[in-house]
C-alpha cells in the first residue's frame, strides 16, 4: 500500500478522453471538463445516476459511482509488451495516468488535477467481455490472481467528481489519501 506523498512525486495525466456515444473506446482530447457530481462533460457516462447500460437495465436509480474512469499508462505498457495494440482511450478510460499505482489506492483517495478538479476514487473497474471484442484475449490479460487465488482486476479505477475543472495532458496529479484505516478498492 502506498503511504506518502513521495510515492506520487511524478504522477501526471498522460491523456484525456471522451465519447458522447456509448462506444468502447473514447477519443483523445486536448482538454476535458469535469463537472461536479456528474462526470466528464460531453461523455456518455455523465450523470448523477448510473449511465452504464448494463447497470441502467438493472436499476437506473443507482448513484453513478463510475463518473470518471482512470487507467494507468503502465498497464498499456504491460499489454503492449504482451503483444496487444493499445493506447490511451482505447480501453474506455477518461483519464490516462502515469506514476501512480492506481490499483493500490484506498477507497476515498482524492486525485487533484488541473487547477481545481478533484476526483474521489470509488472502486475498481470490473472488466467485461467487450475487451475481447476490441482485441481477442484482452479480458484475460487484465485479470490475474494473487497468491491466495483472489481475482485481481487490472483495468483501472472509477471515481466521482467532487470539484469540477479542466484536465489536460501533462497536468500533475496530487494524491490525497483518506484518513485511516484505509479500505482496499472493490469493484463498482
Amino acid at each position: 500500500m502506498l503511504e506518502t506523498d513521495k510515492d506520487f512525486a511524478t504522477a501526471v495525466v498522460v491523456a484525456v478522453n471522451c465519447s458522447a456515444e456509448h462506444t468502447f473506446s473514447k477519443h483523445n482530447r486536448e482538454c476535458i471538463q469535469l463537472l461536479e457530481g456528474l462526470g466528464v462533460e460531453g461523455d456518455a457516462h455523465l450523470g448523477q445516476t448510473v449511465q452504464h447500460r448494463s447497470r441502467v437495465a438493472v436499476d437506473p436509480s443507482q448513484p453513478n459511482l463510475r463518473q470518471v474512469h482512470l487507467i494507468h499508462a503502465e498497464l498499456h505498457d504491460e499489454l503492449r509488451a504482451a503483444g496487444f495494440a493499445v493506447s490511451a482511450g482505447q480501453m474506455g478510460e477518461n483519464i490516462t495516468t502515469r506514476g501512480i499505482e492506481l490499483l493500490s489506492l484506498p477507497t476515498g483517495t482524492r486525485l487533484h488535477m488541473g487547477d481545481t478538479a478533484i476526483v474521489e476514487v470509488t472502486g475498481l473497474r470490473n472488466p467485461c467481455y467487450q475487451l475481447d471484442h476490441f482485441q481477442e484475449g484482452l479480458l484475460a490479460a487484465v485479470l490475474d490472481h494473487d497468491e491466495q487465488g483472489k481475482l485481481i482486476r487490472k483495468a483501472g479505477i472509477m471515481g466521482i467528481v467532487l470539484t469540477g475543472g479542466q484536465v489536460r495532458p501533462d497536468d500533475p496529479i496530487r494524491v490525497e489519501l483518506p484518513a485511516g484505516p484505509h479500505r482496499p478498492l472493490e469493484r463498482v
